[in-house]
């Protein structure tokens, strides 16, 4: 039985139309990597240009061998975005971008409008850069300022300086329409007032949207083996993000995820098919992937390390496993998501990406909106603000030890 077929198969779920499709492609090489980061990124290593051509030129087959793998997956289903990240994309020149859309185009049919995003650093930038990667396809450029600040910058492991930064803002916005900034805070010796003048800096460009962090200590990182002094506290980072909510709305910008700001028209489309539980197909070296057929939902994963994936895609064998989400999960899976939007969900919503009845998060529904986390209606759920500052509590009372039925 081939993989299509397996996932074709009969099934206890009874799923409708598949949700939309998204499309995430990972380019996992940065120019150093940074100590507070856990994602699969990797300092590139390549001695000399001559060997960056070619690892770049490699890596863009592998990236199209691990799509022409995935390709009878997703046969004729629309893609409403792509999302290039990493590690830096921008390390990537604008002609490889551009051959690797083109080789995208070529195999998947991209809604009209499609949302194509690409991250960049500002340790990357090159004055004619981001002109070129608009004129390639993209139409939204993430940039990942993090700080202002120089000596917080060093402190965090950047590459770039703050000049760096506003030139790299100035010059995407001549050439984007879609900007997003992504910030952080709570950072180590961090004060309210230091987090205004971060405030000031970001909102005088008037950006379409910020992404903006709490700083974790995830494991693993260099932060974790060393963690950097004058981490806020609790009570201080709590009075931070509050500077945050009242000075972005007084700009203009809504908050309509957890860490996510926006002008009206300019939500993350790719970011907002994740909350929403939607379909995406990840490829690359560790991407996951989520994708609905008419009895299941499927989780993929990639092989990790880059080296492995390259050789694995190039021989037609990119995912190193993938797996059915149980029943019993799905409601957790679901909530995990959908509890980060301000606006929450629609009910029939998780009735059609589940392929569950409500009576599967009736209980837990019920012990949310009792303590307050939520509230609904008969068409919706939504976080209350106390579920918002308590999204953890709020999400594990669906998992099916929490009460959320173990069998449904």
């Amino acid at each position: 039985m081939d993989l299509v077929e397996r996932y074709l198969r009969p099934g206890t779920l009874s799923l409708g139309d598949p949700p939309p499709l998204a499309l995430y492609l990972h380019l996992p090489w940065c120019l150093a990597k940074c100590p507070y980061c856990d994602f699969n990124s990797h300092a590139r290593s390549a001695s000399s240009p001559a060997d960056w051509d070619a690892l770049e030129a490699r890596y863009l087959q592998a990236l199209v061998a691990d799509l022409e793998f995935a390709l009878p997956q997703v046969w004729g289903r629309p893609v409403i975005s792509v999302f290039i990240g990493g590690g830096t994309p921008s390390l990537f020149s604008p002609a490889a971008i551009d051959r690797l859309l083109a080789a995208v185009r070529a195999r998947l049919p991209l809604e009209p409008g499609c949302e194509i995003t690409l991250e960049a650093n500002p340790g990357t930038f090159e004055r004619d850069r981001f002109r070129d990667y608009r004129s390639a396809g993209v139409n939204r450029l993430s940039i990942g300022v993090q700080s202002f600040d120089d000596a917080m910058l060093r402190r965090l492991g950047r590459v770039h300086d703050g000049a760096q930064a506003r030139a790299a803002i100035e010059e995407a916005q001549r050439s984007f329409e879609r900007v997003n900034l992504d910030l952080m805070y709570a950072l180590p010796g961090q004060d309210l007032a230091h987090l205004q003048r971060e405030l000031d800096a970001a909102l005088s460009f008037a950006p379409s949207h910020l992404s903006i962090y709490h700083l974790t200590i995830e494991p693993n990182t260099r932060f974790a083996a060393a963690p950097p002094a004058g981490l806020p506290d609790d009570d201080l980072a709590s009075d931070m993000l509050d500077a945050i909510i009242e000075r972005t709305r007084s700009a203009g910008l809504e908050r309509y995820e957890v860490s996510a700001f926006a002008r009206p028209g300019q939500r993350c489309r790719h970011n907002l098919n994740y909350w929403q539980f939607g379909d995406y197909l990840g490829l690359g070296p560790g991407a996951h992937g989520k994708l609905s057929y008419p009895h299941r939902v499927v989780r993929q994963v990639r092989w990790r390390e880059p080296q492995a994936w390259l050789d694995r895609a190039l021989a037609g064998q990119p995912m190193s496993n993938d797996e059915e989400v149980p029943r019993s999960q799905l409601p957790f899976e679901f909530m995990l998501n959908a509890l980060r939007l301000k606006e929450g969900f629609a009910l029939d919503s998780f009735l059609a990406r589940t392929g569950l009845p409500l009576s599967a998060i009736e209980q837990p529904l019920s012990a949310a909106e009792a303590r307050g986390l939520i509230a609904r209606d008969w068409l919706r759920v939504w976080p209350t603000d106390r579920g918002f500052d308590f999204l953890s509590d709020l999400q594990a009372l669906f998992l099916p030890a929490q009460g959320g039925p173990a069998n449904v």
